[in-house]
């Protein structure tokens, strides 16, 4: 990462690749009317090691290898992150969340990454890139955008 001074980093493009994932709730139905939107115990449970974050990109730094999508890249910490509101149960954009993670190079991990032995042990990125990609391939999940035509007229769905 850029450095700003001494060992300060310029985080800008890391909080605007976080910011890009729309890190909180979003829904398109009404809320309840007590204001909440309550989730069972064992919806909660799936959240757990998803919310401890706590985005000072420690892990980011050393999985982005000087010249590879760096700028396409968005990093353990942004991706755990999008992980944490894709599996959250009152969530309701989870189409819209993962179309924003297509790009092949948002989710690839660099050659030769470490895994930044600087985590604490219940945050795993790892498993949540992995889980992302899962979802990607096997989730029959309604796009919010047209089906591209392929070889002429055919549709691809």
């Amino acid at each position: 990462m850029p450095v700003v001074k001494d060992l300060v980093p310029d985080l800008t493009h890391v909080y605007a690749q976080y910011r890009s994932m729309h890190p909180w709730l979003q829904t398109e139905s009404t809320a309840p009317p007590d204001k909440e939107r309550p989730q069972s115990i064992e919806e909660r449970e799936k959240l757990d090691g998803l919310w401890g974050i706590i985005l000072c990109f420690c892990c980011t730094t050393p999985a982005r290898p000087i010249g590879w999508n760096g700028e396409r890249y968005l990093g353990p910490a942004v991706l755990l992150q999008a992980y944490r509101w894709i599996a959250d149960s009152r969530d309701e954009k989870t189409g819209e969340r993962l179309d924003a993670l297509e790009d092949p190079s948002s989710l690839s991990l660099p050659p030769r990454s470490s895994t930044a032995p600087n985590l604490p042990e219940n945050l795993n990125p790892a498993k949540a890139i992995a889980e992302i990609k899962k979802l990607l391939v096997a989730a029959p999940i309604i796009r919010s955008r047209a089906a591209a035509p392929c070889f002429g007229s055919t549709p691809l769905m």
